[in-house]
């Protein structure tokens, strides 16, 4: 069982993040993800970004659900108003 802040960690390390929201209750998880890196990119390349990142402990099922929401700057800063 993974703890919010641990996958949290394992993401700003295989990226960086403008900003970078996590929860979850030690099973499901969800996160909200805003990084200029995802400027240029689909839904799905965004995904399979993060996806990348997070491969080894899916494959282990040590993190078993995540739902995220991935965001450029410029989106996040219009969401936001």
């Amino acid at each position: 069982m993974m703890h919010p802040e641990q996958i949290k960690q394992l993401i700003l390390a295989g990226m960086h993040c403008d900003h970078l929201e996590l929860d979850g209750d030690g099973q499901h998880f969800s996160a909200l993800i805003v990084s200029a890196e995802f400027v240029g990119k689909n839904r799905v390349q965004r995904q399979q970004h993060v996806n990348k990142i997070l491969k080894a402990n899916f494959d282990s099922g040590e993190l078993h659900a995540l739902s995220f929401k991935t965001l450029t700057p410029e989106e996040w800063s219009s969401q936001r108003g």
